[in-house]
């Protein structure tokens, strides 16, 4: 990579745009135009905004490609209709939103780096708005991923999972649907029942999945499982727990079962590929002791759970997150 002044500057102020798409999703801009094109000041009226303010960000948008001028006022762009309205099945705002709770953090990373504590102050389990998006966010992202996965994953056969802090339980819905033979258990914290419940009635999978609430780190998992799913959880504790959560998840698996770790997975070096670098300091502003791992750090864990032909699968996501998988 060439680095110039250019490049580091454009690096320094590639917060805008993020504030902008923020703003506008938090807004409601998008949900508002909806279908029909309409002046700034329909829209302005529509959001209680001001005179000076909404036409400012309308004009943003528009440079950025998220909306487009016709001649009568602001009108979505296919892509922002599809994504960006609420009233669209494949509505990815509570995962933008989700981003915007964790910027108060990330501006406060310096701090972080200096005393190694977080710096998190409304945690998704304490407030229901940051605990909605999170939620939701999570189920936009298992959705594009889920049908990929179950794909990848394979388990054929198997009649028992267990999808470890599943929140809304979206890999297990997928993993059921792909596998009619299979009954899933979705352990995640108290608080997410209901909209855990809510989603898989909405799939009509209520009578193969059951929701089951605690805390992963320090409750029983039950079991025996024919397989165990634990997806981007191991990066929100630190190697002991994790260490120690695998191992529980082991012995909670039949024999021959299988465990499926999904992570951003670090290279050995630990300073590539770039998602999962960064998302280590999203960690570090965010939890205790939580980071991303390398591929062998969690191959070791595995080994030491008593796992045994330990490997990793062909699946790779746009954010480099991948899958490890051991047998009992």
């Amino acid at each position: 990579m060439n680095i110039t002044a250019e490049t580091i500057l454009k690096m320094s102020g590639a917060y805008w745009k993020s504030c902008t798409l923020h703003a506008a999703v938090e807004l409601g801009i998008f949900t508002v135009i909806d279908r029909e094109a309409l002046t700034a000041e329909e829209i302005r009226q529509a959001i209680a905004g001001s005179h000076r303010g909404v036409p400012l960000l309308l004009n943003a948008l528009t440079a950025m490609g998220l909306l487009r001028r016709d001649g009568y006022g602001y009108a979505n762009t296919k892509e922002s209709l599809t994504l960006l309205s609420r009233k669209s099945p494949h509505y990815i705002g509570h995962l933008i939103l989700h981003h915007h709770n964790l910027m108060d953090s990330w501006n406060h990373l310096a701090e972080a780096v200096k005393t190694g504590h977080p710096q998190r102050i409304s945690a998704a389990v304490d407030n229901e708005t940051v605990r909605e998006n999170f939620l939701m966010g999570m189920f936009t992202i298992a959705s594009i991923l889920g049908p990929l996965v179950a794909e990848a994953v394979g388990l054929s056969g198997r009649s028992r999972l267990l999808d470890l802090g599943g929140g809304p339980g979206t890999y297990a819905i997928h993993f059921c649907l792909n596998n009619p033979g299979l009954h899933a258990t979705v352990f995640d914290l108290p608080t997410t029942k209901p909209l855990a419940e809510q989603t898989i009635r909405r799939f009509g999978l209520s009578d193969r999945i059951a929701f089951v609430g605690g805390d992963f780190v320090s409750d029983d998992f039950g079991g025996p499982y024919d397989a165990i799913w634990l997806s981007q959880i191991l990066h929100g504790e630190g190697p002991e727990v994790c260490r120690a959560m695998i191992a529980k998840a082991a012995r909670a698996l039949a024999p021959v079962g299988m465990i499926f770790i999904h992570e951003f997975i670090l290279d050995d070096t630990l300073d590539s590929p770039l998602q999962p670098a960064l998302f280590s300091l999203n960690m570090l502003v965010g939890t205790e002791g939580g980071r991303s791992y390398g591929e062998g750090e969690i191959r070791e864990m595995m080994a030491a759970a008593g796992l045994r032909n330990i490997e990793r699968l062909a699946f790779r996501s746009g954010a480099d997150s991948g899958i490890l998988t051991g047998v009992l």
